[in-house]
């Protein structure tokens, strides 16, 4: 039993060279400026920073994945272990912070792409992470280089088992695979408002602020890049005219919805502990 723990351990050396290896490369094509205009700009943690800063920000992460990726492969280390350990569970209190205090935005993980909302995907991807990096403290200490060069089928099987695992909690894959069918980017691709809203009525968010709908149906409708806002009159919990504001992420099969009440100034009004929500201005 505690060989094949160690097996297993030692087998997700590659996994974290592999997962190191594109999120640096993908980071360095978003701030390079070959994505998409303003990508850095729905992209966290660079969106925490000056906009002067956001692309030298991301540049320092790929920097910092590179290093980590170089010592894990050519050295047995426990420091660069430790490292990698720290590294992720860093990234997953970052993430959660994100998404509490920036819900609207993406992880960035692998630049450009990972715009979709921070969600449970994204921070359970970032746990598992953390738990294979600290897994590998305690395996004997063989550089990831040698190990691939000298990969056994339960290593592989070990490995593969780790990588089916992050990709059931990569958003990413979706995404991709979106782009390469629709060939466009998430902000120019077509949605029907008809399509976006039964997204919002299928959501838990819709069920847990229906109640304070006086309307079925939304006053107004507008779309701002993979967004698509409602709004809808309603009454506060303290009985209160409000506007409910509805926002639905156009991509993903499990796209975030977020909410919003807004008094007739404008000002958001609390929403209690229902959900988190999104501060947006009212329009109509």
């Amino acid at each position: 039993m505690t060989w094949t723990l160690t097996m297993i351990a030692v087998a997700q050396l590659p996994v974290l060279c592999v997962l190191l290896a594109a999120g640096a490369l993908a980071k360095v094509w978003t701030a390079r400026g070959d994505a998409e205009p303003g990508a850095l700009g729905r992209l966290g943690p660079a969106v925490l920073v000056p906009d002067r800063l956001r692309a030298p920000a991301m540049l320092v992460c790929a920097a910092g994945e590179t290093a980590l990726l170089t010592g894990l492969l050519a050295s047995g280390h426990p420091a660069f272990r430790w490292a990698a350990a720290g590294f992720f569970a860093m990234s997953t209190y970052v993430l959660w912070e994100l998404r509490r205090q920036r819900p609207d935005v993406g992880c960035g993980c692998f630049g450009e792409v990972s715009a979709a909302p921070v969600g449970l995907r994204s921070l359970g991807r970032t746990t598992v992470l953390t738990a294979m990096a600290t897994g590998t403290v305690w395996a004997p200490p063989v550089s990831g280089w040698s190990l691939l060069t000298a990969m056994t089928w339960p290593d592989a099987l070990a490995a593969a088992g780790g990588l089916v695992v992050l990709a059931a909690l990569s958003p990413e894959i979706e995404e991709a695979a979106a782009r390469i069918r629709h060939r466009a980017p998430c902000e120019q691709r077509p949605m029907p408002p008809e399509q976006a809203l039964h997204r919002l009525r299928a959501s838990t968010v819709w069920r847990a602020h229906e109640r304070l709908l006086a309307s079925g149906e939304p006053v107004d409708s507008w779309r701002e890049l993979c967004w698509r806002f409602f709004v809808y009159p309603g009454r506060s919990r303290t009985d209160e005219p409000v506007d409910v504001v509805f926002a639905v992420y156009l991509s993903g099969r499990h796209p975030a919805v977020r909410v919003a009440l807004v008094d007739a100034t404008g000002q958001p009004v609390d929403a209690g502990t229902l959900t988190e929500s999104i501060p947006v201005s009212a329009r109509g």
